[in-house]
């Protein structure tokens, strides 16, 4: 039996990202005892929080722990819910009575750790992912790389997975993460089944197509924020650092260091980034085709065009307009059934 600890965070914690899980682990069990693999459960879950009773959601929902951490001597596993990020300083704070915990639950035995989107900024915060990779809300990225430059943040991956350490990224991609756990620990058919059951994608990786890139701004370099805005103002022209460095009347590699301090991204990095967050802007709304989105956003190569977009958006621009386009999704009832 493996014992399953799903943290319960104090203050704005995710409510889908306790009750999902459990349910997950719940329909294992019963799929293992109906198949007859098992007479028993093999996940042994519980709510654990810093207290036993929450209040979550300015009061609209209640939610009990059976268990504090003080209850808990040894856990298999620990999950830890996002935080919603309106409140994440605040929250972090409440909740850092849980990394010594889940630290003694690591170190002392061998416990494995996975996080859910937001919850990344509270595994970030053990240490334990420093050099390691790390996947969270692509809303969440740009702060989590000014607060954890140690952690290898992955943008586009739905899951990772490093020693026995777990990430997925934003919102609902936690329920790839539990179907990586359930396939890891109970073989693929039963991931399989699981599923299918609750209709989860299994082939979900990549997350940048669900990325709007909107760039961080929040840093006190006046010239690095007059470049964004030259940036962004001009999308459809074609720009260079060379170009941008002269007009700030900064040197290239001063620019460079100054840019990627600020942004977290290099200037070419916000460049491209900008221009196919408008490209898929136009390419969602409009019934302009691919070349023209193109041409539209200052590139002229397609085969340019496409390695850069399929980069930022995980998908290739005619796959991403025929997946999100207003105009090609039909509404209207059919005919015949």
């Amino acid at each position: 039996m493996k014992h399953v600890s799903i943290l319960v965070p104090k203050g704005n914690a995710i409510l889908s990202n306790v009750v999902g899980p459990f349910k997950v682990l719940m329909a294992v069990n019963q799929f293992l005892k109906q198949t007859r693999t098992r007479e028993d459960n093999f996940f042994d879950i519980h709510l654990v929080g810093l207290e036993n009773d929450y209040s979550l959601y300015d009061g609209l929902f209640s939610i009990h722990c059976d268990s504090t951490i003080a209850d808990i001597e040894k856990t298999d596993l620990v999950l830890i819910p996002a935080l919603r990020p309106d409140k994440l300083d605040e929250d972090l704070e409440h909740n850092k009575d849980f990394i010594p915990w889940i630290l003694h639950q690591r170190n002392v035995h061998n416990a494995e750790v996975a996080s859910m989107c937001m919850g990344a900024f509270v595994l970030a915060q053990t240490g334990l992912i420093d050099g390691k990779q790390c996947a969270t809300h692509w809303a969440g990225m740009e702060l989590f790389k000014k607060m954890f430059p140690k952690v290898h943040l992955v943008s586009n991956k739905i899951v990772t997975d490093e020693d026995g350490i777990y990430s997925s990224g934003g919102a609902f991609s936690f329920l790839n993460l539990m179907l990586h756990l359930v396939e890891k620990y109970c073989g693929r058919g039963t991931a399989i089944y699981i599923s299918k059951f609750f209709e989860i994608d299994m082939d979900r990786v990549d997350q940048n197509q669900f990325a709007i890139f909107q760039g961080q701004k929040d840093h006190d370099d006046v010239a690095i924020k007059e470049a964004q805005k030259y940036i962004e103002s001009n999308v459809n022209d074609k720009i260079s650092v060379e170009k941008l460095a002269k007009k700030y009347a900064i040197s290239s590699r001063n620019f460079v260091r100054r840019f990627k301090k600020a942004t977290q991204n290099t200037p070419l990095e916000y460049i491209q980034r900008v221009k196919i967050e408008a490209a898929k802007r136009s390419l969602e709304s409009t019934e302009q085709n691919v070349n023209e989105v193109m041409y539209q956003v200052g590139y002229a190569d397609q085969k340019a065009f496409r390695t850069v977009f399929k980069k930022y958006a995980g998908i290739s621009p005619v796959a991403y307009k025929t997946k999100y386009n207003r105009s090609r999704v039909n509404f209207e009832r059919p005919t015949t059934w």
